[in-house]
């Protein structure tokens, strides 16, 4: 054993898992590579797109900023873990399509968890305030509006 490398147990999506890692492996990293799962994606690598951003214990993280032994024994959220157990996509998923929140899509899962966090949170959001959650993701492609109007619809759909 490395003195570099930890033993760490996190649950991702629900799964538990332990795995050894070197101190300095990013979280993002570890999901990608070492999980397999790549819908956390990597844009600017200094925290500033969100396209990285994953739920640490419900709340939004940007996961270029944080080590893997940081996660120890904290529940991790991705993308791959928005849609129910049955494949029925996530009412924020859905929205996303039926308004076409998304282009390209490399912003999207960055966007898709800080959102799921925000309605979480905020059930009954303004049109403002839903643009003040999504400050902190960057999409070159969109213009924002269409995410706007699927997190207005998806919130709506979520009260009922």
């Amino acid at each position: 054993m490395d003195i570099d490398d930890h033993e760490i147990t996190i649950s991702v999506n629900g799964v538990r898992y332990q795995r050894r890692v070197e101190s300095r492996m990013l979280l993002s990293d570890f999901l990608r590579h070492d999980l397999g799962l790549a819908g956390t994606h990597v844009g600017c690598e200094h925290g500033v797109c969100g396209a990285c951003t994953v739920l640490l214990d419900g709340q939004p993280v940007r996961s270029c900023l944080m080590f893997a032994v940081q996660a120890e024994k904290h529940e991790i959220s991705t993308v791959e873990g928005v849609a129910g157990g049955d494949g029925e996509y996530h009412p924020l998923q859905q929205a996303m399509h039926d308004h076409h929140g998304l282009q390209c899509g490399y912003c999207t899962p960055g966007i898709l968890m800080t959102m799921t966090a925000f309605l979480e949170e905020n059930r009954s959001p303004s049109e403002e305030e839903v643009r003040e959650a999504l400050s902190g993701n960057l999409c070159r492609c969109t213009g924002y509006q269409n995410i706007v109007d699927a997190v207005m619809a998806a919130a709506k759909r979520m009260r009922g």
